[in-house]
């Protein structure tokens, strides 16, 4: 069978689509967890409270959110090759930018650019990378999938905490501007413009009820724990912020070219995908937050101590891909999301119960490939049915719910811990950890949903 027009001119660069969305996800999905660790060092550093310091991140998720309602857009505009690379650029240059901040404040809006910039690139080089592959060829892209969306997030506690206390902080931003201009280089060589479908008019009402919408939101998640849920920036930020959403979902639902396509979500697939990834991103984010923060303020733990507790997940994880890429094809998405995410569930459980470092360090490494198998499973399985000249925006609105998901279990996870906190005894730590098990637990149900086997290759021509 031919392949689809817009998928042509990508073929002959598939290594380059490869190479560079793994570059710039890898960046992406580090820089989501590197800056954990080193917290109270920045905020030494600048001799600023710990709890000030949590700007740097809710300044990173406030920046995701805004940019990720427009990427589809901007994408069938204006090619997603021009808004991969562009993107790649300004968070390469944005990186550069944080490692120089003279301030917390001109970290915090470096990070924010930073966000951004991670917003378009996401969605944008996931579009590139499924545009190069047909569906059928999909389930060999765990390998590639699995890299930037799960192990980067768990790979970035011990790195963060081996770079600052060996070298210093300013390098978990240092990092990325050789390999961001690496990627750069390769997309312009290597990459080839596509045919985009029209991208239609722009949605500015869309866009003027989505992007402080979302951004508003993450705001009020990022700093609720920390500042009170009550306090008026945080209470005026939630509540503007939910009601915006809520104008933009019955505006999309209506418009007839809307930024944001909510109607995909009423496939059968793609909607189910979607719940799973809200609900396996607050589990995941959540424990990744709350694991070291256990270690490194209850337990008394170094900063590489407690990034080295979630390490273990990163082999389970890297385990997980070659497990999807055998076991998909033959038992199919459904039966074998579903078992991975009640273990996923368990062992989480376990997990909060456990203090001998030997067996929390078995159950990371559990966690990695069980809960590895359920989200590459989904992200392959939900873009099955997407048509490509939907895939855009089906992977814009796919990575919006994720990353509202990320940060509905960071804040819930933090909370808990700012709820119940007694000095240093590690109980309300371990409880905010147990609590990640509920939502991996939910998304049992969301999985059934998802098709028995995956779509057979169409036939040769």
């Amino acid at each position: 069978m031919t392949a689809p027009a817009e998928a042509r001119p990508l073929l002959a660069g598939r290594a380059a689509v490869v190479v560079a969305y793994t570059a710039a996800m890898c960046m992406s999905g580090l820089d989501s967890t590197i800056v954990n660790p080193a917290l109270y060092t920045i905020a030494g550093d600048f001799g600023r409270p710990v709890e000030a310091a949590n700007a740097v991140e809710t300044a990173f998720l406030v920046g995701l959110a805004a940019g990720l309602p427009v990427a589809g857009w901007l994408g069938d505009r204006y090619g997603v090759k021009r808004v991969f690379l562009g993107a790649l650029a300004a968070f390469t240059l944005a990186s550069a930018l944080c490692a120089a901040a003279p301030g917390l404040g001109a970290l915090a809006a470096a990070r924010a650019v930073q966000g951004v910039a991670g917003g378009l690139l996401t969605p944008v080089g996931m579009t590139l990378l499924f545009r190069a592959f047909a569906p059928h060829e999909r389930a060999g892209l765990g390998k590639v999938l699995i890299v930037p969306t799960a192990l980067m997030p768990a790979l970035g506690p011990p790195l963060g905490g081996f770079l600052t206390e060996h070298l210093s902080w300013h390098w978990l931003f240092l990092v990325n501007v050789p390999i961001g201009a690496a990627a750069v280089a390769v997309g312009l060589v290597g990459l080839r413009a596509g045919e985009e479908p029209p991208a239609g008019r722009f949605d500015t009402t869309g866009f003027l009820l989505a992007t402080p919408g979302l951004g508003l939101l993450t705001y009020a998640l990022g700093f609720g724990p920390a500042q009170g849920w009550s306090s008026p920036e945080v209470l005026v930020s939630g509540v503007t912020g939910t009601v915006l959403l809520v104008a933009v979902v019955r505006h999309q639902l209506r418009s007839a070219e809307p930024l944001v396509d909510l109607r995909l979500l009423a496939d059968r697939t793609f909607g189910a995908a979607a719940r799973l990834a809200l609900l396996t991103s607050a589990g995941l984010m959540g424990a990744l937050f709350v694991l070291p923060l256990l270690y490194q303020v209850a337990l008394g733990a170094s900063a590489l101590d407690a990034g080295l507790s979630v390490f273990p997940e990163a082999v389970g994880l890297m385990a997980a891909s070659q497990a999807v890429d055998r076991l998909l094809p033959r038992l199919g998405p459904r039966r074998l999301a579903v078992p991975a995410l009640l273990l996923a569930a368990a062992v989480l459980t376990a997990l909060a119960l456990t203090e001998d470092p030997w067996a929390v360090r078995a159950l990371m490494f559990a966690v990695g490939l069980v809960l590895g198998t359920a989200v590459l499973t989904l992200q392959i399985a939900g873009f099955a049915d997407v048509p490509p000249p939907a895939t855009g925006r089906a992977m814009a609105l796919f990575t919006i719910v994720r990353t509202l998901g990320g940060a509905l279990g960071i804040a819930t996870t933090a909370a808990l811990v700012a709820l119940l906190a007694d000095g240093d005894n590690p109980t309300p730590y371990r409880i905010a950890l147990l609590a990640t098990a509920l939502p991996i637990a939910a998304a049992v149900l969301p999985a059934t949903r998802l098709p028995k086997a995956l779509a057979p290759p169409p036939p040769e021509d």
